[in-house]
């Protein structure tokens, strides 16, 4: 069994596994896709993100769809030879927050491809990879690279629910990488009224306009092209923002009207923060981090023609030439969404 592991920066290796049998209430896979997320790149690129490094090698990926090859003891609903999206998303069910409601901040949350915890949790970047019965959705009628977009999609939509009511507000997206993007399919279905998008890629705001931005703004090219919505206190309801950066989140807050909310999904590190503004127009700061019930949610729209993410996916490439999938992933002039074919 083949897989994809991170060993440094810029140290990606394909290497055999044994692979696993699965157990009760498990699902024995064979992978179909993987996508490359952000946080893959920056284990690709940098050997971690924020204070979180590589101590050991990882297998990487979260994003993925598989078909069912096996079915362990106890598990119904299930036929082999059938199309699932996998959730990354394998909270304890146990502890404190999960019996609070909060899965996604699960104190002991196995979270595939992840540095955050010693020994890291291994990826899913997998030829077989053996999963819970319970992190499977039924994906039949998509094709196995719109399955593998559930993940990301998922944490768009946890994202919208954190914003509250939707319906006929004003959005602001910063960032059009995948997460931007999905945003803006997430907004629009949930209501939003208006959408403007603003990147420093040409490629990324074409797309971003394709799955319906009202507007693109490239503010490399004009600097000052958002600076038009900052009378009268502002102008947006809400602000997703993706990139990470905090020139974005200060351009996006003085762009915001009075108890606008923001949505920060970008993780970039550490970032400054205007605390005076956010003070003056009370506004709204709220994290927004992974999901955990929309990844079903997601799928669903998908299958129902309600969400298409099919434009996204700009690239899809060969398992044997896994880091070229990491490379395009890595070039915003020509890549939105890098997909890896495992069978």
């Amino acid at each position: 069994m083949k897989s994809i592991v991170i060993h440094a920066a810029h140290d990606l290796r394909i290497e055999d596994h044994s692979p696993e049998t699965p157990g009760p209430g498990q699902l024995g896979l064979r992978l179909a896709t993987g996508g490359v997320c952000g946080s893959d790149l920056h284990y690709y690129n940098h050997g971690g993100f924020g204070t979180v490094r590589l101590k050991e090698p990882m297998i990487l990926g979260h994003e993925v769809s598989a078909y069912v090859d096996a079915i362990g003891p106890g598990v119904i609903g299930f036929t082999r030879g059938q199309l699932v999206a996998v959730s990354p998303s394998r909270p304890c069910g146990a502890c404190r927050y999960c019996l609070e409601g909060l899965p996604n901040q699960c104190l002991n949350m196995r979270f595939y491809g992840s540095a955050m915890p010693f020994p890291h949790i291994q990826g899913a970047f997998r030829e077989y990879l053996v999963a819970d019965a319970s992190q499977c959705v039924d994906a039949t009628g998509l094709s196995a690279g719109e399955a593998a977009m559930g993940e990301p999609l998922a944490v768009t939509l946890h994202a919208t629910t954190r914003a509250g009511g939707m319906l006929g507000k004003r959005v602001l997206v910063t960032g059009c990488g995948p997460i931007g993007v999905l945003s803006i399919l997430s907004a629009r279905r949930a209501g939003a009224a208006e959408i403007v998008a603003v990147d420093l890629s040409d490629f990324t705001l074409a797309l971003a306009a394709k799955v319906g931005a009202d507007r693109v703004i490239n503010t490399a090219k004009d600097p000052e092209a958002l600076a038009r919505y900052n009378a009268d206190k502002g102008h947006f309801d809400v602000l997703y923002e993706c990139s990470g950066a905090a020139p974005a989140l200060a351009s996006g807050i003085a762009a915001l009207r009075p108890r606008g909310v923001i949505l920060q999904l970008g993780l970039g590190g550490d970032m400054t923060v205007p605390v005076q503004a956010i003070t003056a127009k009370e506004l709204e700061l709220r994290g927004s981090f992974r999901f955990h019930p929309e990844f079903a949610v997601g799928v669903r729209l998908m299958q129902q023609g309600l969400i298409d993410v099919k434009p996204l996916i700009t690239h899809t490439i060969p398992l044997s030439a896994a880091e070229d999938a990491f490379k395009l992933a890595s070039d915003r002039s020509q890549a939105m969404k890098a997909q890896i074919t495992f069978s």
